[in-house]
């Protein structure tokens, strides 16, 4: 009779990677703590075996946690609040937990990917604005964590997107519709974070080929990559509005920036349409409270659409993966 394979172990982990069984414990229970390099070693000699921690073995064993996680960056931005209260909704009438996980580095989100699925504290995993390589698709999907990925898409996991680029077009048409000639943009262009998702890059290029493609032009001198703060917005608004021939109309990539804008315009004498129009990007609560001209991107419907896609996974794991493409919406208000 020929004796069953054994399951591999933490000690072969150890020899494999060449590194302590402490240091594998710190890996898969606080990667924050490990240096890069080896992290890496180990989740490769992980990979390789196919490790299973004893005590996740037995979790398998049992009945779902009830737990979702969400991996996030910036959480506390109302665009993204926004999400999570869709994720909430959904999964309150579900009776699952939300566990969120903010991500604030490429370390930090890489010590999440390797461990959550291995560890598995929660039955699924939603990613909001963060970017996945094949190798992290692969982990998750190997190690059966059911996964949504919100603002980003790829083949193993499914996704809801929008396409930035259109959106960027749809405020450019509605501005010359609306007869401006002379346009202004302002954004977080080149952010510092590698490890997020950045949106603005292609809602300015779709805003650009728009004009261009109506006989319009978008001067560099009337382009601001600001980071998304309240001091470096102000400061970007100013220098568009203090320029000597300044934009009549100003596509912001966001509404808390347009929101800045407002305030700018506001203190140096401006009338809000007539004297400069302003254009919002995400449709927050707040935007329909000061009557923002916004891009709806359906936030709330996104989080629950998440959460929709992930029980039913959970439920039944051989459904087809699901790749949505939300639709973008002008709401037209009295900043335009």
């Amino acid at each position: 009779m020929t004796a069953s394979k054994k399951s591999p172990t933490i000690y072969d982990v150890a020899k494999i990677s060449g590194v302590s069984i402490s240091t594998i414990s710190r890996v898969l229970n606080a990667p924050d703590k490990v240096n890069p390099e080896t992290h890496k070693r180990v989740m490769d000699a992980i990979d390789q075996l196919g490790f299973v921690p004893r005590a996740d073995a037995r979790a398998r064993a049992l009945q779902n946690t009830d737990r979702i996680g969400v991996l996030t960056p910036f959480f506390t931005a109302p665009s993204f609040v926004q999400r999570l209260r869709g994720v909430a909704s959904a999964l309150s009438k579900a009776n699952y937990e939300l566990v969120i996980y903010p991500v604030d580095s490429m370390d930090h989100l890489q010590g999440y990917i390797s461990s959550i699925p291995i560890m598995r504290n929660i039955d699924g995993l939603i990613i909001m604005s963060l970017s996945l390589g094949d190798q992290d698709a692969k982990r998750l999907s190997n190690n059966g964590m059911e996964t949504v990925l919100i603002e980003y898409s790829h083949p193993q996991l499914n996704s809801i997107v929008i396409d930035d680029i259109r959106g960027g077009r749809i405020v450019a048409e509605h501005l010359i519709n609306k007869g401006h000639r002379t346009f202004g943009f302002l954004g977080d262009i080149e952010p510092p974070e590698k490890f997020a998702i950045h949106p603005v890059k292609s809602r300015l290029a779709g805003f650009k080929q728009a004009l261009q493609d109506a006989g319009f032009s978008l001067p560099k001198a009337h382009i601001r990559s600001c980071p998304y703060t309240q001091a470096e917005t102000h400061r970007s608004a100013h220098e568009l509005l203090n320029l000597s021939k300044p934009p009549t109309a100003i596509f912001a990539a966001s509404d808390i920036q347009a929101l800045s804008v407002m305030k700018v315009a506001r203190q140096l004498g401006l009338n809000i349409p007539s004297d400069l129009a302003i254009v919002g990007f995400d449709d927050i609560d707040v935007a329909d409270h000061v009557d923002l001209t916004t891009t709806r991107q359906h936030l709330d419907e996104s989080g629950r659409l998440a959460a929709e896609i992930l029980l039913s996974r959970i439920g039944e794991a051989g459904r087809p993966l699901q790749h949505i493409n939300l639709p973008l919406k002008l709401v037209e208000r009295l900043t335009t």
